[in-house]
């Protein structure tokens, strides 16, 4: 992640996305974790995710929402962008695992 460090985002468990085939997912990073709902899209005519999100807020107890989109690398990875209603945002890749 570009704004938080590994020392922040895998603080609780390792950061991870899981996505279903039914276009809901799972994320965590730091204390952050939540829901999503992804559509299929394109992004730069690359293959791409579009998703909003709900969630907690672990370290602060606060509930939290936002969206975020990833496109499909060449490797299989994704790139992408999650934001924090009203909060931070920040770039992102993942690997497939």
């Amino acid at each position: 992640m570009e704004v938080w460090g590994s020392d922040y985002f895998n603080a609780e468990v390792q950061a991870h996305i899981t996505l279903r085939e039914d276009g809901i997912g799972r994320f965590q990073f730091g204390y952050v974790g939540g829901q999503l709902d992804y559509r299929e899209t394109t992004r730069d005519r690359k293959a791409a995710l579009e998703w909003s999100w709900v969630g907690r807020d672990h370290g602060g107890g606060d509930d939290v929402s936002g969206r975020g989109w990833a496109v499909l690398r060449e490797d299989g990875g994704l790139e992408g962008r999650i934001f924090l209603h009203m909060g931070d945002d920040s770039g992102f890749g993942a690997v497939v695992g």
